[in-house]
């Protein structure tokens, strides 16, 4: 019974040292494969020529692990950086690879330098004077987009210099880098971020700043001073922060109350510290499907050898690509393609949303329609395809169908009872005029 008591205590304690590796395992930081990006002096033109290196960068939360790992053949130790991040912001499961995956995180590297913002939203962050101290180390800029665009991360961290134990101080991420939204809904675009508060330059507050850029035209969409706790009056009409979960949970994340075709574009969310600001980029596509119909409707009755001209107009719609065509779905069920077919240019309502047109010309001569079927029109475009049909009936077959057989049966009804009437008219105006030839 004792040894049982010893086998079952064994086991426990292994199960459990089992347990915590596997969960260490799974929170373990990964190893950035990275390009190392500087200026190296005047090139030939009138911009600094800049340099690429391969470096890596090992990420730990604690800056006392040890851990102690041979670089790649192919990098450089003066490539080989360790960065103690306490938030784990640089942790995200898709900035770690699959093992095997030629499919690797986005990173580059870049070298900062820490200097006083002019915009009047940042400028009070260095009004007071600080100690320079701090600032003379090596700061660096590092940029990061995980695997299917899941998070993008930018970071800056500070080492002493001659050193390449890198802490940071300030991270700025978010986890919609691409967001799709229907016109009129609600947009909120995410941005947070993370300050050392060991940090001197964490005591002297921070700004938020919202910036739009879509085709090489951009606006100031928002600007927070959060030391003065203070909009800029250059803010945008229905964009706005939530300033408590900014302050309580440094929720930087972008409202926008009703989408439009305009908002569609780049946003690039700024976070500034005095003398430091990291920024992340999203994208904010608006789509929206069309609306489809068909005219004429209904559609007329035709006879063999008749052409008839049906349009199909697809109407607020955004973005701008599209692609229309015609479909015939026959009495059998089955469908095939219709055409060719002409297409109108785009046409643009006041709203930003697009309006297109497409004619087909249906030649009964030529088209194989049977007794008839129903006509649709397709589209298909980024918020999904759609379809709108209308019935088509042909009748005059030298077999006739049901329904044309019940429609001659009617016409012949309508044709005795006018021939009826007309006979009954006659009849009635000769029996009055007998009694009045009697007379005379």
């Amino acid at each position: 019974m004792t040894e049982f008591s010893t086998i079952y205590k064994l086991s426990l304690v292994a199960l459990t040292c089992f347990i915590r590796a596997s969960s260490g395992s799974s929170s373990t930081c990964p190893v950035l494969e990275c390009w190392f990006v500087q200026e190296s002096g005047r090139g030939g033109g009138f911009t600094a020529a800049t340099t690429q290196e391969k470096s890596l960068i090992r990420i730990r939360t604690d800056p006392d692990r040890d851990e102690s790992q041979r670089a790649p053949a192919d990098i450089s130790p003066e490539r080989v950086y360790w960065v103690t991040d306490p938030a784990a912001s640089l942790c995200h499961r898709s900035l770690i690879a699959p093992r095997g995956s030629i499919l690797k995180p986005l990173c580059e590297i870049n070298p900062f330098l820490p200097q006083p913002s002019g915009l009047r939203w940042v400028a009070a962050l260095t009004a007071s004077a600080l100690s320079p101290v701090y600032l003379q180390a090596d700061w660096f800029s590092t940029a990061l987009q995980g695997l299917d665009r899941q998070v993008c991360v930018s970071s800056i961290t500070r080492a002493p210099t001659g050193t390449k134990e890198q802490s940071v101080v300030l991270t700025v991420s978010s986890r919609t880098v691409s967001v799709q939204a229907r016109l009129g809904e609600p947009v909120q675009l995410d941005c947070g971020f993370w300050v050392d508060s060991s940090s001197p330059l964490a005591q002297s507050g921070f700004a938020v700043e919202w910036r739009y850029q879509f085709r090489g035209e951009g606006r100031l969409v928002l600007a927070y001073d959060g030391k003065s706790d203070r909009l800029a009056d250059t803010q945008e009409d229905g964009a706005s922060l939530d300033i408590e979960a900014l302050h309580a949970h440094r929720n930087a994340s972008l409202l926008l109350d009703e989408a439009k075709v305009r908002h569609s574009g780049t946003y690039i969310c700024t976070v500034y510290l005095p003398y430091l600001l990291a920024q992340v980029a999203l994208d904010l596509e608006i789509v929206e499907p069309p609306s489809l119909s068909i005219h004429p409707a209904p559609l007329p009755l035709l006879v063999p050898g008749q052409v008839l001209s049906v349009q199909c107009e697809a109407s607020g719609f955004a973005p701008l690509s599209l692609e229309l065509s015609w479909e015939f779905r026959g009495s059998d069920g089955k469908t095939r393609p219709l055409g060719p077919s002409s297409v109108t240019g785009h046409r643009q309502a006041w709203d930003g949303t697009y309006s297109q047109t497409t004619r087909l010309e249906l030649d009964t001569s030529k088209l194989d329609l049977g007794r008839g079927g129903e006509v649709v029109c397709v589209a298909v475009h980024a918020g999904g395809t759609r379809r709108v049909g209308a019935a088509l009936n042909i009748i005059g077959f030298s077999i006739p169908s049901i329904e044309d057989s019940m429609a001659m049966v009617g016409v012949a009804l309508v044709l005795y009872g006018l021939i009826k009437f007309v006979s009954w008219t006659f009849t009635s105006s000769d029996e009055a005029e007998k009694p009045e030839k009697k007379e005379k």
